[in-house]
């Protein structure tokens, strides 16, 4: 048996599990707590989870901010947390996803999970680290156990 995948999500990620129950970031959530996957959080990434998911134009029909801030919360509390010492900025083109960059090489990550592949193009080659989509990471997942 493979050791688990450590991973970061970004948070386009969460927000597309939260508006549709049919897509693959929706699945990948609803497997958590899984033996094969660790989240991988620090609290910069937790607090633009916690901003971006509970403005107004973000929640789902019917969830609340505080129904928002009692999932993030939750996932926090199934994720692995870690404090980040070491800053790689600027690295990335867009500023705002450092910080993923930073807690997945804090974290030893083997993958970041987002939709936005062509913002960390250049992480797999500087650090060995998997940038795929949702469903992606669930075929290597499936492929692993």
């Amino acid at each position: 048996m493979s050791p688990p995948s450590r991973v970061v999500l970004d948070t386009n990620v969460l927000r597309a599990a939260l508006w549709s129950s049919s897509g693959a970031s929706f699945r990948l959530l609803r497997a958590l707590p899984h033996p094969g996957v660790v989240p991988l959080l620090s609290l910069p990434l937790y607090l633009e989870y916690q901003s971006v998911l509970t403005r107004a134009e973000q929640l789902p029909p019917g969830v609340d901010a505080a129904r928002m801030t009692g999932f993030v919360r939750h996932f926090a509390s199934l994720a692995e947390c870690l404090d980040i010492y070491f800053l790689w900025r600027p690295f990335l083109p867009d500023p705002d996803d450092d910080m993923i960059l930073e807690l997945a090489v804090t974290g030893r990550a083997t993958h970041i999970v987002t939709f936005n592949l062509g913002h960390f193009a250049s992480v797999e080659r500087a650090f060995a680290i998997q940038v795929v989509t949702p469903a992606r990471f669930l075929a290597c997942l499936k492929q692993s156990s």
